[in-house]
């Protein structure tokens, strides 16, 4: 009888890591971890590398939250994925960084459109930006082999491996969140490049103000100040419609929102939506109280 397949190379079935408490979880449960076109083109180099099942088990670390720690810095990212062993896994992901010489380089390329300085600031990547690089001889994204290097300290021959897919994975909802992340890891802060564009230069320009006279000496001592709260600060009446129209707000938690999702967030619920939620079940409450109504009870729903 002829051998099978399997019979040289048995079935493992994928190793179940030990959990990790407090890791960072992804704050995308299904689908696409990314949403900006800069922050797909980041995975996109991660998916060129054709691992096949790692990818997916990449996604599942970073979504459990099986990533303990990233330090982002220039050139180098790192990150420690707990795996199946008790000492979770060293990350390094080495990203080739754009020498100061062609950031100058760059300068008058980028100084020439406006509109990145405005978009940049807004927390978005101008689509164009990379034709800029491009003019200039350069990329913005690691194109070759040699512009990247990944290492995990795990036993898997693999390289990249699911811990070093997780750490991807999780970097480029983070850049989605802060595309200046991107530029930091290519040798350029946010400031400088900001300064670099023709942002800023003002405010380095100012004079520094000039010191302020010397008092002439008192020749009595200073009267006392009022202890009665209502004499020190003084008594004034508000108008009965000082603060204008007072409600709910339409849209809950706006201001959150604007700002954004919390960077590498460790929370069990995705933070956004839990926040919403809270805020959507406080408004009531707050108004009553503003309107006087203190004995409103707080409803726990949880």
């Amino acid at each position: 009888m002829s051998r099978r397949y399997y019979d040289y190379f048995p079935y493992f079935p994928p190793a179940v890591p030990r959990k990790a408490k407090g890791g960072i979880k992804s704050q995308s449960r299904r689908g696409a971890f990314a949403r900006q076109w800069w922050a797909k083109r980041w995975i996109s180099v991660l998916e060129s590398f054709n691992i096949g099942a790692r990818l997916g088990r990449g996604r599942s670390y970073a979504r459990q939250g099986q990533v303990t720690s990233i330090d982002i810095s220039k050139g180098v990212v790192k990150a420690k994925v707990q795996g199946t062993r008790r000492r979770p896994y060293s990350v390094t992901i080495k990203v080739k960084t754009i020498s100061k010489a062609n950031w100058k380089k760059l300068a008058g390329s980028l100084g020439e459109q406006a509109l990145f300085a405005a978009k940049l600031l807004a927390g978005e990547m101008p689509e164009d930006i990379e034709d800029a690089f491009n003019s200039a001889g350069l990329s913005l994204f690691p194109t070759k082999s040699r512009d990247l290097q990944t290492d995990c300290s795990c036993p898997d021959w693999s390289n990249p491996c699911k811990h070093i897919a997780a750490v991807y994975y999780l970097l480029g909802e983070e850049f989605d969140r802060d595309p200046f992340l991107i530029f930091k890891l290519r040798g350029m802060e946010r400031e400088k490049l900001i300064g670099l564009i023709g942002v800023g230069a003002a405010a380095e320009a100012q004079e520094p103000e000039e010191a302020a006279p010397e008092l002439e000496e008192e020749t009595s001592p200073p009267e006392p100040l009022p202890v009665e709260p209502v004499s020190f600060w003084g008594e004034s009446k508000a108008q009965e419609d000082s603060f204008g129209e007072v409600r709910v707000p339409p849209v809950a938690a706006s201001l959150p929102k604007r700002l954004g999702s919390f960077p590498f967030w460790r929370g069990e619920e995705v933070f956004l939506p839990a926040l919403e939620e809270t805020y959507r079940k406080a408004s009531p409450v707050g108004l009553d109280v503003f309107l006087g109504d203190w004995n409103t009870p707080i409803k726990d729903e949880s």
